[in-house]
């Protein structure tokens, strides 16, 4: 009686120094994993059964084993089955302990033909499971099993059952403890980027307080994001492209980009896209209240729809306003420069020939040699106002050290002399590619620094040009000045009218009978009336020839050889201008 009250007391203080262990070992808040393998380990020990294992609900709502001791195979311990079948089901579904003498005969619980198939390989017989519990729910369960059949006794169960509950409370801690590691790191992790966001701030801040350009901050984002940075005018051009040394990125196909710039206009947030490249494209607006000034596109290399992170988008949201501001600067400068530009132009025009001490000192600081300026550029468009029309004249003067302005409601610039007509036409191609439609740019040089007389001449020579039909040009006064002379060229009836009663009878006869006689009469005066140079230049004999000045006679009824034929020249000439509509500038 003695002997087994010693025994008795013996196996009780081995377990309560077991569950002591165990404490301890829940009290360290190790890893989930090192806890559990460590109280199994304990309770294995204590139990004496074949192996014990301990099973927890996965987030696929089945039992797979975490941690084991005893003698086992891997595929045992790997296998899972639903939550709700088996003496697992039995155990979590009351949460209280069950245990069966042969599992494989058992009626009792509800079975799962891979998990028996398994049973009988490892010749499990009796098994024992007790659940873990944790704040109410049952989360999985703690199983000692044997190879033989037998009954469990009730202090085995208690003491399992004691197992289980430190179990529960050492899974608990340590899924806590895991937990403020994670959020420990995450806090870590997103303190390091909201530093790196506030120094990339402070850069593109010092980068705008420094007098920094918008491809300056465009080469900073890209240094520090990594990748290809954009920025998109309000026109939907990219203007400026800077990449990364250490990671560039091809910028995207400009269709992708459209798309994602008007997707940002319309969202007021940054967007991302993945490109099937391989490429994600993050696009944010630049917005000055309700002004749309462009927009800063990024891309870099990622993997499939990885998305960017929300700190590294809130910094390219950030950096449009820094671009807001540095957009707003620029044109403030540039409508500085233009008004200035303007103002010096129209004191240029009306303060008559002769340079002030105080124009040439004003036109010196902005680098412009006054005494050079000897051209005077008058541009029409019929779609463009004169004063949009202006802008882009400024960009013109500001490359070629000249002046630009509105001056008496035409666009006017005044540049430094040379080849006048190469720069005419060079100013009016430039335009045409810019404008994307037709203008008119008529240029004459100044004397004697005489600009109004020059502008009033341009002014005159391209109200002609368009009453001859023209739209799209680009040539000096030479070829009309005469003409804008003689007619006022703000009337373009008179012109038709003229051109009707000096040479409309020889049009009337030339498209009815498909004669030349007006091309023959021009032929005739450019050659100084000579009857031999025409009818070679003709290719006709001296008597067809002869012919045909006798037939135009008939035709005008007048002897236009014997009388006054100035007017019958100065149409034949304007005609000719007309009729140079057809042809390319």
């Amino acid at each position: 009686m003695a002997s087994g009250s010693g025994s008795a007391e013996t196996r009780r203080q081995r377990e309560l120094a077991s569950l002591y262990a165990t404490v301890k070992s829940l009290t360290a808040l190790g890893g989930l994993d090192e806890v559990l393998q460590s109280i199994v380990h304990h309770a294995h020990d204590l139990i004496g059964t074949d192996f014990t294992y301990l099973s927890l609900v996965g987030a696929d709502g089945r039992l797979s084993a975490r941690a084991s001791e005893g003698t086992v195979s891997p595929t045992f311990l790997a296998a899972g089955i639903p939550a709700g079948v088996g003496l697992g089901g039995k155990v979590l579904a009351s949460r209280s302990p069950h245990w069966v003498r042969d599992y494989a005969g058992s009626t009792l619980i509800e079975h799962d033909r891979d998990f028996d198939r398994l049973v009988t390989t490892e010749k499990l017989v009796a098994l024992l499971g007790v659940p873990l519990v944790i704040r109410g729910e049952a989360v999985g369960a703690l199983f000692a099993a044997d190879r033989s059949e037998r009954s469990f006794q009730a202090d085995e169960i208690a003491l399992l059952n004691a197992f289980a509950d430190h179990a529960a409370v050492a899974l608990d801690n340590a899924r806590l403890y895991e937990a403020s590691r994670t959020a420990l790191q995450e806090l870590r992790v997103a303190y390091r980027k909201s530093e790196r966001a506030q120094a990339i701030h402070e850069a593109l801040t010092g980068a705008v307080l420094g007098g920094g350009t918008p491809g300056d901050v465009a080469q900073l984002l890209a240094d520090q994001l990594g990748g290809s940075i954009t920025l998109v005018d309000h026109t939907g051009t990219a203007v400026v492209r800077r990449d990364s040394a250490s990671s560039p990125c091809p910028g995207p196909p400009e269709a992708e980009l459209a798309g994602a710039v008007e997707d940002a206009r319309r969202s007021g947030r940054c967007t991302f896209s993945a490109g099937a490249d391989g490429a994600s494209l993050s696009v944010a607006a630049i917005q000055a209240g309700d002004s749309y000034l462009g927009a800063l596109a990024w891309s870099r290399k990622s993997a499939g729809d990885d998305v960017p992170d929300a700190m590294d988008l809130r910094t390219i949201e950030r950096a449009t306003h820094i671009l807001g501001l540095l957009i707003l600067k620029e044109r403030a400068v540039a409508d500085a420069g233009e008004r200035l530009s303007g103002e010096l132009l129209t004191e240029l025009m009306i303060g008559g020939p002769g340079i002030s001490t105080a124009q040439r000192a004003r036109t010196r600081a902005r680098n412009i040699d006054v005494d050079a300026l000897d051209l005077v550029l008058v541009a029409d468009s019929p779609t463009v106002p004169p004063t949009d029309l202006s802008r882009h004249l400024h960009d013109i003067a500001r490359g070629r050290a000249g002046l630009a302005g509105e001056h008496l409601g035409r666009a006017t610039l005044i540049l430094p002399g040379g080849d006048d007509e190469q720069t005419v036409e060079e100013v009016h191609s430039g335009l045409r590619r810019t404008l994307g439609g037709p203008l008119v740019v008529v240029g004459e040089r100044a004397v004697d620094h005489d600009w109004a007389r020059a502008f009033a001449l341009a002014r005159r020579c391209a109200a002609v040009v368009r009453a001859l039909g023209h739209t799209d040009l680009g040539a000096t006064t030479r070829r009309y000045a005469l003409y804008a002379m003689v007619f006022d060229p703000e009337r373009a009836g008179e012109l038709d009218r003229f051109l009707a009663a000096s040479i409309g009878a020889l049009l009337d006869h030339d498209e009815r009978r498909g004669t030349g006689l007006v091309d023959t009469l021009s032929a005739y005066y450019a050659h100084h009336a000579n009857v031999a140079a025409t009818a070679r230049a003709l290719h006709l004999h001296v008597n067809t020839l002869l012919k045909r000045l006798d037939r135009a006679g008939t035709v005008l009824g007048l002897d236009w050889r014997r009388e006054n034929d100035l007017e019958l020249r100065l149409g034949l000439r304007l005609h000719q201008l007309r009729a140079s509509t057809t042809t390319p500038s």
